[in-house]
């Protein structure tokens, strides 16, 4: 997958992180794709759905799974606009998803390179090609506009 490409699907994401935003959610967007195909495509939905697991990668991991018919999601890469909790990285790690690409780092809770590295963990069976920093600047005002509003 090209840089380009990456920024394509990341600003997919980041319209969907700003849907999540208008729901009074943490605005945060995933997209799964297959080349240039979109597989999934979810922004976060906790509030929404009252479901502590309705993160978006989940969320566009579901709707991947559900179109193709299988867990199994080779070959794809998953795109998100924050680097991926410890759930959403094993999960990343349970689809054999390819390869991640996410926009800013996540020192608090991030488990691809920040708190953990559980994507990447030898231990495991499946290991996840990561890309950090794509159109980070984009995807950390999304998230800091969003908290300064709350305050």
């Amino acid at each position: 997958m090209t840089a380009e490409l990456d920024e394509r699907l990341m600003r997919l994401a980041l319209e969907r992180a700003e849907e999540a935003r208008a729901n009074g959610d943490v605005p945060v967007g995933a997209i799964v794709a297959r080349g240039e195909e979109v597989l999934g495509a979810a922004g976060n939905a906790r509030e929404r759905d009252r479901d502590p697991t309705a993160h978006a990668e989940i969320l566009a991991l579901r709707q991947a799974s559900g179109g193709l018919r299988s867990w199994h999601l080779e070959g794809c890469t998953l795109v998100v606009t924050l680097e991926p909790c410890a759930m959403c990285s094993g999960a990343l790690v349970l689809a054999r998803i390819d390869r991640l690409v996410f926009g800013a780092a996540d020192p608090k809770v991030g488990f691809a390179g920040s708190l953990g590295d559980l994507v990447r963990d030898e231990r495991l069976n499946h290991r996840v090609e990561v890309t950090g920093g794509v159109l980070e600047a984009e995807s950390g005002e999304v998230l800091r506009a969003f908290f300064a509003e709350r305050r």
